[in-house]
């Protein structure tokens, strides 16, 4: 059973390899729906952004509503390349266009991998139309497996609602720290649904998701999610009830993708979450917990073991966030290891057995107020290093 963006109807996909990868891996991925799209997206916001981001956002500008394809490649990110690399993301996308019979105008690009070098043109060149031959409406799990670089698995998922269905395929595992959704993603429906309505779902879906994790705190060039919309249930989306329930279900698709790229976190060995409760508001909340999933200081010492509570509550304090020590109370698990600005009598065998496990948990209550959120973060390996010291060797 497919569970990624072929789940929902009219949606094919594939994934080719074309010599991108040294591996000789499946590098090249493609996305097509058999009718028109509309589409709504969202993109990094630093400020140093990539040839196909910046063609993206003109595409979906001027043309949201007859989307038909995404063509996605791995092994290079096309960044930092000049207008040499935006006439390549072109040339990406009119190849695309040729191959399956639509205008150039209706096709997205995503690229991913490393900075500043060109796209090998000769081998997207001929790997496309392979790519658009191999389409089917069981390729989800190829085009998953393309798009993958540092990443040790795939991330798919898919829930079909009574109505409609919505799956989704993404990738990321390192320079993972959102502010909008640090990694590409594509999402998928049969819903029918207005081009405003659906940016609007997907901005909160987004907000609830993929902007509460954390691998590393770096944010990349990159970063892209898509939605695209074709309408082949037949199933409108226009009541406010009705939309309700599609941001619910695309939040839990959201979050169930984002939850992966954090469990798939470069050389993590575990997965945290981190609960900041009773602060004055979410956003107080939110800026907290990043600091505290950001805290070099505090992914290694999860990693070893080590339920240094100062860490945590150091953290808290420069967040920017106005938090008061004699009113936070900190807990590993069940068990409180801070409160009214001091340790409290705790057993340490207790707070480093929770954190002995492939999850852990940690909440910080402000005691400013009735506002909360969850972040979700990893630990920092040794491992993590040597990824990285070696990602383009």
């Amino acid at each position: 059973m497919q569970t990624g963006v072929t789940t929902p109807k009219g949606f094919r996909a594939s994934g080719v390899a074309c010599g991108l990868k040294k591996t000789g891996d499946l590098d090249l991925a493609l996305v097509a729906s058999d009718s028109d799209c509309v589409c709504a997206a969202m993109f990094t916001t630093n400020r140093v952004q990539a040839a196909p981001v910046l063609y993206d956002k003109e595409v979906v500008a001027k043309n949201p509503s007859t989307i038909r394809a995404v063509i996605a490649n791995s092994g290079c990110a096309n960044a930092c390349t000049g207008d040499a690399g935006f006439s390549d993301t072109c040339a990406t996308a009119e190849a695309t266009a040729n191959a399956l019979g639509i205008r150039a105008d209706q096709v997205l690009v995503l690229s991913t991998g490393v900075i500043g070098q060109r796209l090998p043109m000769e081998k997207l060149q001929a790997g496309i139309p392979q790519a658009a031959k191999n389409l089917s409406p069981h390729g989800g799990s190829d085009a998953s497996h393309a798009i993958m670089t540092t990443d040790t698995k795939p991330k798919v998922f898919a829930i079909s609602h009574q109505q409609y269905t919505i799956g989704g395929m993404c990738k990321g595992a390192g320079m993972i720290h959102p502010n909008m959704a640090t990694m590409l993603a594509v999402i998928t429906t049969d819903a029918k649904i207005a081009p405003n309505l659906l940016d609007q779902t997907l901005r909160s879906a987004v907000s609830k998701s993929f902007n509460r994790i954390s691998v590393d705190g770096d944010m990349s060039t990159n970063d892209t999610i898509l939605l695209l919309a074709n309408g082949a249930s037949d199933k409108e989306i226009k009541e406010i009830e009705e939309l309700r329930e599609f941001e619910d279900t695309l939040s839990k698709v959201c979050t169930n993708l984002a939850k992966q790229l954090v469990r798939d976190g470069e050389g993590s060995t575990k997965f945290v979450e981190i609960a900041i409760t009773s602060a004055h508001d979410e956003a107080e909340a939110v800026r907290v917990a990043k600091a505290i999933a950001n805290s070099p200081l505090t992914k290694t010492a999860i990693y070893g073991g080590d339920a240094n509570w100062g860490r945590v509550v150091c953290a808290a304090g420069y967040s920017g966030v106005e938090v008061e020590p004699a009113k936070m109370k900190l807990w590993f698990g069940d068990v409180n290891v801070f409160a009214n600005g001091m340790p409290t009598n705790f057993d340490e065998a207790d707070s480093t057995a929770a954190l002995a496990g492939n999850e852990v948990f940690i909440r910080l209550d402000l005691g400013q107020g009735d506002a909360s959120t969850t972040v979700w973060t990893c630990d920092l390996s040794h491992e993590y290093v040597t990824i990285n010291g070696k990602y383009r060797t």
